[in-house]
């Protein structure tokens, strides 16, 4: 063989594809760092056995919803996870999993535990919120609370309520006393 032959090119172009490969995966250890320090809930389940139509159900489901799912390598996710509040999730990462998060405490849990009811091979198998791990049972804890636009839209309604009741209570007695001269009115109509 001459120097410089086809096995030595071959060996360059297979080391500027580690390079790449390289590369690609620190950007994205890098994303799912970026999410993991920026969420406050993350729940991880078994995805395998679901169909692509299913995923990508899933995936609208959570975006509607407000909350994001990730699918990576386990091994990437888990050095992604160092530094974080959610870090307690890395021992979850066994098998072909998926990594379900939201700003919103209850976003990610509601929509993780509907999918799991309507999709048997999806299985949950806990998460983190903050620093506090969570069972099953806490995730399915958690899904049963308010949302925090539901939580807000009670909130609201409490504070205008003293102010309905107000204008009622303000209104009441002219109603009253109407009522009392149209009463007088169809008296002295019908005498």
């Amino acid at each position: 063989m001459q120097p410089g032959g086809p096995c030595l090119r071959g060996k360059a172009a297979n080391r500027k594809e580690l390079a790449v490969e390289r590369a690609a995966k620190k950007e994205s250890v890098e994303q799912l760092n970026e999410v993991f320090k920026t969420t406050s809930v993350a729940i991880v389940a078994h995805y395998s056995g679901l169909t692509v139509a299913q995923m990508q159900k899933l995936r609208m489901q959570m975006k509607q919803a407000g909350a994001s799912v990730k699918v990576s390598k386990n091994r990437l996710a888990k050095i992604a996870l160092e530094g974080t509040d959610v870090a307690a999730i890395g021992s979850l990462l066994k098998g072909p999993t998926v990594i379900a998060t939201s700003s919103d405490p209850v976003a990610a849990p509601k929509v993780a535990i509907e999918f799991a009811k309507a999709n048997e091979k999806f299985v949950i198998l806990g998460g983190s919120m903050g620093k506090t791990v969570l069972n099953v049972d806490s995730v399915k804890a958690l899904a049963s609370l308010p949302s925090l636009d539901e939580l807000r839209g009670k909130i609201v309604g409490l504070l205008v309520a003293p102010a309905t009741k107000l204008a009622q209570l303000s209104n009441a007695p002219a109603a009253k006393l109407a009522r009392v001269i149209q009463a007088h009115a169809s008296k002295g109509e019908a005498a």
